[in-house]
């Protein structure tokens, strides 16, 4: 699973990473991203790429209670277009979620590490997205970050990792294709050009952010 990441690079480099068009508030650095905190997501739409604030949850459009976001703050490839929670945004509404390293806790004795990638500094994980309203016309934006099979560098702490898309896929998954094709950019990312490293048990805090927190 992913259940916390970092994202510190400035909302100018994301911008240019990805070509947004239209801006947000300035972003902060954020070393200990949690579920339940609103994150940028990188969008499609008919001019271009956009980036807009989403809750880390998903929240399927039919809920009764917004709560269910916590339970689902990963969305499993090998199921995604099969579970009703998750099919109708894989289709229709899927999202980039910037990211510049991820933590994932080694089982048997809860030891947290910060993973990254070795060439380049910031990257997206596939992610799906929704609209859900209240009866009472509360209105919240979610997503949800898929993950998959771990690869076999990182196996031995986590059987599990997010999708880690390659630049050249991120427009595919944005824009409208096949499912089949879709399924295809679900894999394990390469585990040469990944690295990782333990990091101190400070950042099992959601409390504690700053930028040590990666450092070996």
């Amino acid at each position: 699973m992913c259940g916390r990441f970092a994202l510190y690079s400035s909302f100018t480099a994301i911008k240019e990473y990805a070509d947004i068009l239209s801006e947000i508030e300035e972003l902060e650095a954020n070393y200990n991203v949690a579920p339940g905190q609103n994150i940028p997501v990188i969008i499609r739409k008919n001019n271009g790429n956009h980036l807009e604030l989403c809750k880390w949850g998903l929240i399927p459009f039919w809920a009764k209670d917004p709560k269910i976001g916590y339970k689902m703050i990963n969305t499993r490839a090998e199921t995604i277009n099969e579970k009703p929670s998750f099919k109708y945004a894989f289709q229709k509404r899927r999202c980039l979620i910037p990211a510049n390293g991820f933590y994932e806790w080694r089982k048997e004795d809860k030891q947290p590490y910060y993973f990254h990638l070795k060439d380049r500094e910031l990257f997206t994980f596939a992610g799906i997205r929704e609209n859900w309203r209240s009866p009472e016309g509360e209105f919240v934006r979610s997503c949800s970050i898929i993950t998959t099979s771990a690869n076999n560098a990182s196996e031995n702490i986590h059987n599990r990792m997010p999708v880690i898309l390659p630049q050249k896929s991120e427009s595919i998954w944005l824009a409208n294709e096949e499912p089949g094709k879709l399924i295809e950019l679900l894999q394990p990312y390469p585990q040469n050009k990944i690295s990782y490293h333990e990091v101190s048990k400070e950042v099992n805090s959601v409390r504690n952010n700053f930028p040590e927190l990666i450092n070996p």
